[in-house]
């Protein structure tokens, strides 16, 4: 995804009130966290992407939706709008005030965030990350929490390693991507609300008037 920010694998998490022990193996950990969005249909998170390159360090948020099937909506609020979805088949990139936007087929984009999309799928950690393994030698942001570390199997190209922060309740709450050019880019993920109503209509993007759309497989930011 260039120094577009994003994927994968994987985002999303709210704590139950009485959490089970962390798992002590990576297979465990992934079974709680398929069990938990497996059975989610839709969820709206809060969340901050932070991406460091060579030369570039930059901090943004706003909101994220998902829905089933593979529907996701990245709403840019702070520093400035932007907007990144996807309907199932089509991804979109726009900043509001620009003349064009930008489409790609989801299966050929080459975006970081693209891979999020699994966690509102019928799939497995094990089967999206390779040599899923835990990473104790990373600190996660609260206590009781587990962290994996794997390579996203349609990224190898791109991606050198990516580390998952997973809650008790099987809620990921932040997905750092290293990419094997330097850069990094960091996702954080807050005030989980799951299984909510999701209008459709999130998911689909018209030009405003005036505004020309071209095809591009990578949306740099």
């Amino acid at each position: 995804m260039g120094q577009s920010s994003i994927i994968f694998a994987a985002v999303l998490f709210a704590f139950l009130p009485n959490a089970a022990p962390a798992p002590d193996s990576a297979t465990a950990a992934a079974n709680v966290v398929d069990a938990h969005y497996n059975h989610l249909k839709s969820f709206k998170v809060a969340f901050t992407e932070i991406y460091s390159g060579p030369g570039i360090s930059r901090s943004e948020s706003g909101i994220l939706w998902l829905k089933k099937p593979g529907r996701m909506r990245w709403e840019y609020h702070q520093p400035r709008e932007k907007l990144f979805l996807t309907d199932g088949q089509t991804a979109y990139f726009y900043v509001p005030g620009e003349r064009q936007a930008r489409s790609a087929p989801v299966k050929k984009l080459d975006d970081i965030r693209s891979p999020l999309r699994y966690l509102l799928g019928k799939t497995k950690l094990e089967k999206e990350l390779e040599g899923l393994s835990l990473a104790p030698d990373v600190k996660p942001l609260q206590a009781g929490n587990v962290v994996l570390r794997g390579i996203p199997k349609d990224m190898k190209d791109r991606v050198s390693e990516v580390l998952m922060e997973v809650s008790p309740a099987g809620q990921i709450v932040r997905i750092v991507v290293h990419e094997v050019d330097g850069a990094t880019t960091d996702f954080r993920f807050s005030g989980f609300e799951e299984n909510i109503p999701v209008q459709d209509s999130l998911f689909h993007f018209t030009p405003p008037p005036g505004v020309e759309m071209i095809q591009d497989t990578q949306f740099s930011q």
